[in-house]
């Protein structure tokens, strides 16, 4: 008797203390959104698909359309996503939400590997003013990123340093955009551009490109090799490979620094996905559940509510 007492006591105490104490485990993320109503769409996207002469939903229809017609592409998604993994629906919520706000959806996926080639051997570089990336991390406020042990490390700290040391700053007597560092240097036809299947710039594929080639066995990016980053991106089967690294990257940030996992709500990695920087949300989701009594769960974006939304007719292309 004396020792069923003390166990209850002891599970008592485990389950009246505050949230930040208890949590010495990983807590699953319960499925589905936040929010009861889809989150505000940001104008950028309203303007592109109003001058498209289309709407949310026409657009939502034909990349589902898209997926649920194509078994080629689903049958790669699926054994990308085995690959490293994660559930393929992770991968359908960011195609659907990419060719949803941000682009449309070609009829079939030939079409992606056309628009692929006509980009290949095309002569393009990534620079700014006249100042080519690698001559710019060259620079001596970047020497503490060469001890980053991986490309994932190392393009995170440099994109660090470009937000600290040089965004809407003049430097050495330079002027710099207040801009985003990928929108600076790795856009070099507009900025805002992203391309292919997954709509990954390529800052994000230089990031990415470690995993990938340990994973995939695709050669690894170079910097100085615009078009190299181009032709990764664009080709639908290495682009749904850095889809997954980035996908994969977001779970295992939360899981490790949020001690939060994610991999079961596909709204949450969406937003992710179109958000970027997973390692800094989750250490800021982390920090407001320090001594919280309750967690605080991440939140999905307008983009992740559209996956978690349609979630039962998504997985039904599964």
């Amino acid at each position: 008797m004396l020792h069923r007492l003390k166990a209850f006591i002891a599970v008592a105490a485990i389950c009246l203390l505050p949230f930040g104490a208890a949590a010495e485990g990983v807590l699953k993320v319960p499925d589905g959104n936040r929010n009861a109503e889809q989150p505000a769409i940001p104008g950028a996207s309203k303007r592109r698909t109003k001058a498209g002469r289309t709407t949310f939903d026409a657009k939502y229809d034909k990349v589902h359309d898209l997926l649920a017609n194509d078994k080629r592409l689903m049958s790669k998604i699926k054994s990308t996503a085995g690959a490293y993994g994660i559930d393929p629906i992770h991968i359908i919520g960011a195609i659907v939400g990419e060719h949803t706000y941000n682009v449309d959806a070609y009829d079939r996926l030939q079409s992606y590997y056309v628009k692929a080639a006509a980009y290949a051997g095309d002569s393009f570089r990534f620079d700014y003013d006249g100042e080519k990336i690698d001559e710019f991390v060259d620079r001596p406020q970047f020497a503490d990123c060469d001890r980053a042990k991986g490309s994932y490390l190392l393009w995170s700290c440099r994109e660090r340093v470009w937000e600290t040391t040089f965004r809407g700053r003049v430097v050495g007597g330079k002027s710099f955009p207040d801009n985003r560092f990928s929108a600076v240097f790795f856009q070099p036809f507009f900025a805002g551009q992203t391309f292919g299947l997954g709509q990954i710039n390529p800052l994000t594929a230089l990031m990415m490109t470690d995993d990938v080639a340990r994973v995939s066995g695709y050669p690894r990016l170079d910097e100085n090799d615009a078009s190299g980053v181009y032709n990764a991106i664009m080709d639908p089967d290495i682009s749904l490979a850095y889809m997954a690294a980035s996908i994969r990257r977001s779970i295992d940030a939360y899981r490790r620094i949020a001690h939060m996992d994610i991999s079961g709500n596909p709204g949450i990695t969406s937003t992710l996905y179109n958000i970027g920087n997973p390692d800094q949300r989750a250490a800021a989701l982390a920090a407001r559940n320090r001594g919280a009594a309750n967690p605080v769960w991440p939140e999905e974006n307008y983009y992740g509510w559209l996956v978690n939304d349609r979630i039962r007719e998504l997985r039904a292309l599964l």
